[in-house]
């Protein structure tokens, strides 16, 4: 079996102090839930849906080449990459080239960014250092089933706030 690496980076993350560097991930399918329908995804997808959010969360108008920036990928593959991403409807390039994720693109993103931000944390609070943590949220992060993210969330919250009485 032969598996394609591709970069998992999303590189200077303003919120939570999460700042990543270069990781290698894993580019192959993965199902994602959404409401009740489920999408093929790949890692890569996710990625550039994940690094579009992080970036509009910085700035409020994201471009192609803020993204081939961010990731370290060239100028062409970046412009695929968005427009497999147009093709699927989860970004929207307006005539100034200025991307915005769709709703669903959103969704997706958010989703990815949340577990990204949870399992770090939570791999942090095991003691785990805080790059290592980054790294190994960011292979985790897309391959992790619905059911076990939320059992990890769960203990997290509940570690948060301990029991009245």
């Amino acid at each position: 079996m032969v598996i394609k690496k591709s970069k998992c980076r999303i590189a200077g993350l303003a919120t939570r102090g999460l700042a990543l560097r270069q990781v290698s991930c894993y580019n192959k399918t993965v199902d994602f839930t959404l409401g009740d329908k489920t999408l093929k995804t790949r890692e890569s997808m996710e990625n550039y849906l994940e690094t579009i959010l992080v970036l509009g969360l910085k700035n409020d108008r994201v471009r192609s080449i803020d993204i081939a920036n961010e990731l370290e990928y060239s100028k062409p593959s970046v412009s695929i990459a968005m427009k497999n991403l147009r093709e699927k409807s989860l970004i929207v390039i307006d005539d100034e080239g200025f991307i915005r994720l769709t709703e669903e693109g959103r969704q997706i993103a958010d989703s990815i960014y949340e577990r990204h931000v949870a399992i770090s944390d939570w791999l942090v609070s095991l003691g785990v250092d805080r790059k290592t943590a980054i790294q190994d949220a960011c292979k985790m992060e897309h391959v992790i089933s619905e059911k076990s993210f939320w059992a990890i969330k769960n203990l997290i919250e509940s570690r948060k706030c301990p029991p009245a009485g």
